[in-house]
């Protein structure tokens, strides 16, 4: 019996994601294998965009904990950048004025941030960062072009919507209810992310399977049609019961 199918299983702290589909070797069952079609740019940005907001979710779900902070770096209206590239010289300034603050704490700064330009030039820096004692005052001195404000963060939805958050893009802040004219998504190297649990199935399930101590969030469920390869196709996450336990 062939293998068609292919499981990807990513496993974190609290949560189990899985993706399934047909190993693209194979057409979809019953049906004579046609040419690949060619995506079109609007499928191939959206498809590019949910994969920047997974592997930013897989880098929070990681790295970061409850408490580490979301924080907001905005400027005077003097000492805003002329461009995307000043800005992103100067939040690197930033950042390295803050490792060695927290390098002499015996800590590692760990970082992700989207850099925003609004529509009407008003700058600003969306930063995750791991918290550690004075963090707090450690970040406010080292950014001297406006002030710094700061949320904690909280593991609800297992970061889903953060990560969504912080990769936004002119062309996906109305999910924010905001409006950008710029933006420029990055990350600290130093927040590897293990690779999936490749396993092959000769069957597909008609439920995913259930896995004891866990359930599947229902918000998290996807499943559907590949409108090129005519494929299915799912994903959706488990999350770990009683996970503050």
């Amino acid at each position: 019996m062939k293998k068609r199918y292919k499981r990807l299983t990513y496993v974190f702290k609290n949560s189990i994601e899985v993706y399934e589909y047909l190993d693209g070797r194979y057409g979809a069952p019953g049906e004579k294998r046609e040419k690949k079609k060619k995506a079109t740019k609007e499928e191939i940005a959206k498809r590019n965009q949910w994969n920047r907001e997974r592997k930013v979710r897989h880098k929070l779900k990681t790295w970061f904990h409850e408490n580490d902070y979301l924080v907001l770096l905005t400027y005077k209206k003097e000492e805003r950048p002329p461009d995307m590239k000043t800005a992103k010289a100067q939040f690197k300034t930033w950042y390295e004025k803050l490792r060695k603050e927290f390098r002499k704490r015996g800590a590692e700064l760990r970082w992700i941030r989207n850099i925003e330009k609004g529509l009407r030039g008003n700058w600003h820096v969306h930063v995750v960062i791991n918290r550690i004692e004075g963090a707090d005052i450690l970040i406010k001195k080292a950014w001297p072009h406006g002030s710094a404000t700061f949320k904690h963060l909280y593991e609800n939805g297992d970061f889903a919507d953060l990560a969504g958050y912080m990769c936004k893009t002119p062309e996906t802040c109305a999910r924010y209810n905001e409006s950008l004219s710029e933006a420029s998504y990055s990350a600290s190297k130093n927040l590897p992310v293990e690779e999936p649990k490749v396993k092959k199935l000769a069957y597909w399930r008609k439920e995913p399977k259930e896995k004891e101590g866990y359930y599947i969030d229902r918000d998290s469920f996807h499943e559907g049609t590949n409108p090129h390869t005519k494929c299915k196709y799912r994903y959706y996450t488990l999350v770990r019961i009683h996970r503050r336990i």
